[in-house]
């Protein structure tokens, strides 16, 4: 399982055929690849580490802080493009990503497990396989990876 995490001032996602908006202010926009094989585990171990990260700045300027200890949102996407391998040709092959059939359950207790974290209300998501129109102010920039143990 990987994350790319990004601190943001604000991000929306709009699926614009089902009239579909959702937005956060200062927080993080978390884009969620899963793999085949990932597991309940996996799940567990990056929720966590994405809501615990310390990349937001203490009273001294120092990154020191978590979007918990912040009261900052986040925007989870799903994001099946980020196994896309690109080592041969130039076409992406996604044969790494796990069908939604393995997915869907995965990226659903990944969402419970962040709003058991930071609460009902600080979590939005987009929509598992739709086509999205993603906007952010990302602030810093900052944008880590966070990938799971295996």
């Amino acid at each position: 399982m990987k994350a790319i995490v990004q601190r943001v001032k604000s991000s929306s996602v709009t699926i614009s055929e089902q009239n579909y908006y959702q937005e956060i202010g200062k927080g993080l926009l978390i884009l969620l690849g899963i793999k085949t094989g990932d597991t309940e585990e996996d799940v567990t171990f990056v929720a966590d580490k994405c809501c615990n990260l310390r990349i937001f700045e203490d009273a001294e300027d120092k990154m020191n802080r978590s979007v918990k200890e912040v009261n900052g949102e986040m925007l989870i996407i799903s994001q099946f493009t980020l196994y896309g391998e690109t080592a041969k040709g130039n076409r992406p092959s996604f044969v790494e990503a796990a069908k939604p059939d393995e997915a869907i359950p995965l990226y659903e207790k990944f969402v419970s497990r962040v709003k058991l974290n930071l609460g009902d209300d600080k979590v939005k998501v987009g929509i598992f396989g739709a086509m999205m129109d993603i906007q952010l102010i990302n602030y810093g920039p900052v944008t880590v990876l966070v990938e799971s143990k295996k």
